[in-house]
């Protein structure tokens, strides 16, 4: 095992010998290949997990939680700088402290893994090997001058950050997110190439913390793939933070002037000029496929869509399947984690269960907060599905008003002429918290009538999902009945609110 990595996990862990035939035999030690390894085990198989790198995966050493460690601390500075809109004196001029945040940063992450420690995960059961993993055969892989043989196996070596061909970019330098959480100085100057969910919370994040920043996206929008509003919403809330943006245009080349960056941006009437200290890129990500002997294991794969899986995740080697980025095209940690469980059943025989039979919720953690799960009403209509929509604007909402949160909205997609829930996109601070509830609806075909008699504590923001129930069940009464519960409300309480029926 390398130094660098026996330190991270504060043993010299050595391989141990391999141990007969495995029954799953795992390649990457990320969301996917963890969630695995321990399902497994825990049912009694004899598990093997191999990784070459630190364990974890990208979404807990430069995804998920040292992004979200640093989203937290920025959103407090501007809370602070916010106070007279809350009733509190503001703190003045507050000096931000970079190297606390990163070093705050890196104390979770390190707390964050304690769980996913080599020892840890050897007292489950689990045999841990460090090192690259090649296929040698359509049942066996080599681990340096280890051979590992199985009955199954899964291959979750997830993705990597996409760097662009831009002339003059590599010669300056630049960061992505496996190396931007390694910053001890913040920059003064701060380019971010792309308006996905990554590019948009780390340069809210950087700008909040006192960086000048600037978003160069070639899309016409951020978030392409959100609802138009959705994106709009988080465009506003981008520019009054101060961030600089050039929406529907490219970074054409880079070059150096002393200490900073020239960057040339190119929209379609226009070519400016900026100088920076950094770039982040942040355009996307490619599958991790290569140097496993994947062609020697008979495993059909693309270079940019990964390796290719039916919907039991079974590769083109029926013995072997893969989950999460190196396969899927959501690419979240929860989503390699759902994956993972459903080859740990189909793999070792338990049942058949299809990756399409799940229901997948996103976020990104911007301010405000965007989720998603379900249809989109351009999906909806590509499929020729008749939609009806219910909207909450968040300033409806009592405790979003209270909490001085009110930007945003619940919106409620529902097959037409029923109360069916096939889809939601949320707006607002908490949405990722929110977007469980509807989630849940979707995953076991609830109604707007079911959502309407969940009782919600008062006051929520969720109370903004109940409302939309709410409206709809109010919409499927019969005139008669809406009619006799209006007059009934008016004698007993007045005119029926929004969080009434």
């Amino acid at each position: 095992m390398p130094p660098a990595l026996a330190q991270s996990f504060g043993t010299a862990w050595r391989n141990p010998t391999p141990k007969g035939v495995y029954d799953l035999s795992i390649i990457g030690a990320g969301p996917a290949g963890l969630t695995a390894a321990r399902a497994a085990a825990a049912l009694g198989a004899r598990v093997a997990l191999i990784e070459r790198d630190r364990l974890g995966g990208g979404s807990l050493n430069v995804g998920s939680v040292p992004s979200k460690a640093i989203l937290r601390t920025a959103r407090l500075y501007a809370e602070m700088g916010a106070a007279e809109h809350y009733g509190a004196r503001s703190p003045g001029d507050v000096a931000i402290d970079f190297g606390a945040v990163m070093e705050r940063m890196r104390t979770i992450r390190r707390r964050v893994s304690d769980s996913a420690s080599a020892d840890r995960l050897a007292a489950a059961g689990i045999d841990v090997f460090f090192g690259q993993a090649r296929f040698t055969g359509r049942r066996s892989i080599e681990v340096g001058d280890l051979a590992l043989r199985f009955d199954k196996a899964l291959i979750a070596t997830g993705s990597r950050s996409l760097t662009p061909e831009v002339p003059g970019l590599a010669e300056a330098g630049y960061l992505i997110n496996e190396t931007v959480f390694e910053l001890t100085e913040r920059p003064r100057r701060l380019l971010v190439m792309g308006g996905g969910p990554a590019g948009c919370e780390l340069a809210q994040a950087f700008c909040r913390l006192g960086s000048q920043v600037i978003i160069a996206q070639d899309d016409p929008t951020f978030l392409p793939k959100e609802e138009r509003d959705a994106a709009q919403i988080l465009s506003d809330a981008l520019a009054r933070d101060g961030i600089e943006v050039h929406l529907n245009t490219t970074v054409a080349a880079v070059r150096t002037e002393g200490d900073q960056k020239i960057i040339d941006l190119v929209s379609e009437d226009s070519r400016t000029q900026v100088g920076v200290d950094q770039i982040l890129v942040g355009i996307g990500r490619t599958p991790n496929v290569e140097a496993m002997g994947l062609e020697t294991a008979g495993v059909r794969y693309d270079p940019v869509g990964g390796i290719q899986v039916d919907d039991f995740l079974r590769t083109s080697n029926r013995r072997i399947y893969a989950a999460g980025d190196v396969c899927l095209g959501q690419q979240f940690a929860h989503t390699a984690e759902a994956s993972a469980r459903i080859v740990v059943l189909n793999a070792l025989g338990l049942r058949r269960e299809r990756l399409s039979a799940l229901t997948i919720p996103w976020c990104t953690y911007t301010d405000p907060e965007i989720a998603h799960v379900g249809l989109y009403v351009r999906e909806a209509w590509s499929q020729s599905i008749p939609l009806h929509t219910y909207v909450v604007l968040m300033h409806d909402v009592d405790r979003a008003v209270i909490d001085g949160e009110d930007e945003g909205f619940v919106k409620i997609h529902v097959r037409e002429g029923t109360d069916r829930v096939l889809g939601a996109t949320i707006v607002a601070r908490h949405a990722g918290e929110m977007i469980g509830e509807i989630s849940l609806a979707i995953r076991l075909g609830l109604g707007m009538q079911d959502l309407a008699q969940v009782v919600h504590p008062y006051p929520t923001q969720a109370g903004a999902v109940k409302m939309a129930a709410t409206a709809c069940t109010r919409a499927h009464l019969p005139p008669a009945l809406r009619a006799l519960r209006w007059l009934r409300s008016v004698r007993r309480t007045g005119p029926l609110s929004g969080s009434n029926l």
